[in-house]
């Protein structure tokens, strides 16, 4: 082949590779995150007096409810610290202290040359909620606060107008979402019109029971018990009434589907995320909650076996169920893509930001059916490097369309958790299966946690890929506002030297008269 036909041939490829490079690196496209972390505000003037312990207070509390905002919706330690730093160095407070165990936020600093002053604000996040929305708009404030556009007094009103402000759309439309996902999820393992219709009533059931439940005050704990009760007796009862006309479905799917609507909204990926960026005690105390959670989940689904058996509709083994339905890859595809959207609709979030999570699960299911199941890869490291294609996927679209990194990884691995792994080892278990059941509960927590960890792995590189130079000129500044007893000693030295050093004036001598 001659030169000139390689280089026409490459050149349609090349072209290619560079589009997607420029859609996908635009210039100024960075996550608030990645900013926040790589370099400081682009001014180092502070809008307030510094040796003001009432207003150096007041930059604090803003940077502490900013900071509650972003915990409450799932974001990790590492990225809220992060963050409440930006937020204090953009109003000139660059030397202090932020340090957050799970739900509570403590900022520290000095104010003050010859005489220190403490300031301190500590602020408890009082419910975890996952508000998607709120989360976009307090990433929007950060970034104006830190390009020197929003003052403390404007901000602490948009604070104050946020914390007032009603969620993006109406409760039922949240609802639905979840109906959207339970209903996906329903075809994406397999099932027919009958069953995704069935398991979109289930998931609507159930989250609107639990919303009644929540303005109750009673715990979650509970609310996720009466869940699994009832994600298992809607499909214990269709399924008897359609094998009395003939009609054979699986309830398992949608049992399955009603416990990945119950599972979609735990601090799992939240958790393993603060024990790799380094905060065990945050990270163990989240998984323990999504552990006790996940065993309401389960216990709920075992009450409702037992239920059904009592009223007359017993479940079937799962052994002998058939798979019938939407079995194509490409429709499974397309339902992970769908599951992933009601997701973030069901956490009011903003519809770019639903779009762009369903994108990012479509790319890890595409990646899942259309690769990794030809292969024969095992469902937990299929599971697990699908998420590493959502977490990359999801980082470079946020990044890209200017999204919170943590709502694509979040939605995007929705379709993927281990629902019918779970309603296996319970309905094992319930029936002296013992071992498989508990095979099937462990093979359920190893999805999960590799779920976790290859979406966190994933937006990791996206972040490298993605994050500007670092820079910290404020690292010399930050050390020497610090308050020592040696800097004491050394000045006093220094002093007495000084005095020591200066010339004494000359004694006149007069002649003898």
């Amino acid at each position: 082949m001659s030169e000139t036909a390689r280089a026409t041939r490459v050149a349609p490829v090349s072209s290619l590779l560079d589009s997607l490079r420029s859609t996908f690196t635009a210039s100024g496209r960075i996550a608030t995150i990645d900013a926040a972390k790589a370099a400081p505000p682009p001014s180092p003037l502070a809008p307030v007096d510094l040796t003001d312990q009432a207003q150096v207070a007041a930059v604090m509390d803003i940077a502490a409810r900013i900071g509650d905002i972003l915990l409450s919706s799932g974001t990790s330690n590492s990225d809220t610290r992060a963050q409440i730093h930006a937020v204090t160095s953009a109003y000139g407070l660059h030397y202090c202290h932020v340090d957050i165990t799970m739900n509570t936020i403590t900022i520290f600093t000095t104010i003050g040359t010859t005489r220190k002053t403490p300031v301190n604000v500590f602020r408890v996040v009082r419910r975890m909620t996952t508000d998607f929305s709120r989360l976009s708009e307090v990433d929007r404030l950060i970034r104006s606060i830190q390009a020197g556009a929003t003052p403390p007094e404007v901000a602490e009103n948009i604070l104050d107008d946020l914390s007032a402000k009603p969620t993006a759309y109406g409760i039922w439309t949240a609802i639905m979402g979840w109906g959207l996902l339970g209903g996906s999820v329903a075809g994406l393992l397999g099932g027919g019109a009958l069953v995704i219709i069935t398991a979109f009533l289930t998931a609507v059931l159930i989250m609107t029971l639990n919303t009644w439940l929540d303005r109750k005050g009673l715990p979650y704990f509970f609310q996720n018990m009466f869940g699994g009760i009832i994600a298992t007796l809607p499909a214990a009862i269709i399924y008897n009434l359609a094998a009395d006309v003939g009609v054979r479905i699986s309830p398992g799917q949608v049992i399955a589907s009603g416990i990945i609507v119950l599972l979609a909204g735990l601090t799992l990926v939240q958790s393993l995320q603060d024990g790799i960026t380094g905060a065990p005690v945050t990270a163990s105390a989240r998984f323990f909650e999504a552990l006790l959670f996940t065993g309401a989940i389960v216990a709920g689904v075992g009450v409702g076996i037992q239920v059904s058996v009592l009223i007359g509709v017993p479940l079937p083994p799962l052994e002998i169920i058939p798979t019938s339905g939407f079995t194509t890859s490409t429709v499974r595809v397309v339902c992970g893509g769908l599951a992933a959207a009601g997701f973030a609709i069901a956490c009011y979030a903003e519809w770019s930001s639903v779009f762009i999570s369903g994108l990012s699960a479509l790319a890890g299911s595409a990646f899942y059916y259309f690769l990794l199941v030809p292969v024969g890869v095992g469902p937990v490291i299929g599971a697990s490097l699908s998420a590493v294609v959502i977490g990359l996927a999801g980082g470079l679209l946020a990044r890209r369309f200017l999204i919170p990194p943590l709502i694509t990884a979040i939605a995007g691995i929705t379709p993927f958790l281990p629902g019918l792994t779970v309603y296996r080892g319970m309905h094992s278990m319930m029936n002296e299966q013992t071992l498989l059941g508990f095979t099937s509960i462990v093979v359920a927590l190893a999805t999960a946690g590799g779920l976790a960890a290859g979406v966190v792995l994933g937006e990791w590189v996206a972040r490298r890929l993605r994050r500007p130079p670092p820079l910290n000129p404020y690292r010399y500044f930050r050390a020497a506002r610090r308050n020592t007893f040696q800097q004491m000693a050394r000045q006093k030295a220094a002093a007495r030297r000084a005095q020591s050093e200066r010339p004494r004036g000359r004694v006149r001598k007069f002649p003898r008269q």
